[in-house]
């Protein structure tokens, strides 16, 4: 990687951001997706325009999933709390805007105790920041970050519990190799459909579980142990996050699975933990859901600098923004990888055309 003359994140031209506009977009499902933890009907998404005082804007997008009202409240938040903190501020770089954020409401998130939707509002605003100081720059986001190549490894997400190998065998067709199904919903269902997608994808392609926290460490240890004859990629947050450090650590010991997690944790500290306990073998920080690019860059390179497969999360709208945080180059002992759902999302599509 070639060696910048200015910080990382440090544009031409200065930031001074005189609007911020959101925009909540639904579209309904005719198949919800379905979960270990409830169904999804719609598709949400929450668009973030940043207008600098030149007029240059930049976009980014607040992670809404849940709750199915979260995407009206976090548009709220942006509006009403947040974008008056930085409106007609100068700031150098994205990070200080995003720091100055952070710090100006850290009491507040405390005291209405909703550190979740403050940080995914705070998240997607510090997406759309990063993307104007690029377009200042005048280059992509990905250069703009130090990046050689956009090109990046993906893999076919969201595959619902039901007849997920007719879903498999059309993103098959399309070229993907690498898929991940939903499981948690029992022994025999998860079991039939990983047999189902072996038999339909054959052996050679990457097969991967996402239990979406379903499971305590009994049930993890059981289940864990059920699916080692798929040869899965990885096992995906078999339980929940706050989930204690000794319990990962016995599950990550008791099955040749790699374990997976990240989409969930809140903050640096819990990153670090889990980097230097060395129980996860794939982290997934969501850059929208958390830290966006400012808090998430240090991160990514930390996983990249251990012994772990960094895998950006991202399960929304502009999946896009999760493709930019690869900007490191791939060495011979570690990848990354970017999921991409499988479902059409009529108002991404939307939005990009």
């Amino acid at each position: 990687m070639n060696i910048r003359s200015r910080s990382m994140g440090e544009s031409t031209k200065s930031i001074n951001i005189q609007r911020i506009e959101t925009y909540v977009l639904r579209y309904p499902l005719s198949t919800p997706v379905q979960t270990s933890f409830g169904l999804m009907l719609d598709r949400p998404m929450v668009l973030v325009c940043v207008t600098n005082i030149d007029g240059q804007q930049g976009w980014g997008e607040i992670w809404c999933n849940f709750p199915s009202v979260g995407a009206e409240h976090r548009k709220r938040l942006a509006d009403n709390i947040l974008a008056p903190l930085v409106i007609g501020k100068p700031f150098h770089k994205p990070q200080d805007l995003y720091h100055y954020l952070t710090n100006s409401v850290e009491i507040l998130t405390i005291q209405c105790a909703e550190p979740g939707p403050f940080a995914q509002a705070i998240a997607g605003i510090d997406l759309a920041v990063w993307d104007l100081a690029a377009r200042l720059d005048e280059q992509p986001l990905w250069k703009f970050m130090g990046g050689e190549s956009p090109l990046i490894k993906v893999y076919a997400s969201g595959l619902n519990p039901t007849n997920p190998e007719r879903l498999a065998a059309e993103k098959y067709e399309q070229g993907y190799r690498a898929f991940k199904l939903k499981i948690g919903f029992g022994e025999q269902k998860d079991g039939d459909n990983l047999n189902n997608l072996r038999n339909t994808l054959g052996g050679e392609v990457d097969l991967m579980a996402d239990a979406n926290q379903n499971w305590n460490l009994t049930e993890a240890k059981r289940m864990a142990k059920f699916l080692e004859p798929f040869q899965l990629r990885w096992l995906e947050e078999p339980m929940k996050v706050t989930t204690p450090l000794s319990h990962w650590k016995e599950l990550a010991d008791s099955t040749h699975i790699p374990l997976a997690g990240g989409e969930n944790m809140l903050g640096t500290e819990q990153f670090e933990q889990a980097i230097d306990a060395v129980y996860l073998k794939v982290i997934q920080p969501d850059i929208a859901k958390w830290g966006g690019f400012s808090d998430c860059l240090p991160i990514a390179h930390r996983i990249r600098q251990s012994k772990a497969l960094y895998c950006p999360h991202y399960l929304g709208g502009g999946s896009v923004y999760s493709v930019r945080l690869i900007y490191w180059r791939r060495s011979v002992v570690m990848e990354c990888w970017k999921l991409m759902p499988t479902k059409t999302h009529y108002v991404r599509n939307y939005v990009v055309h």
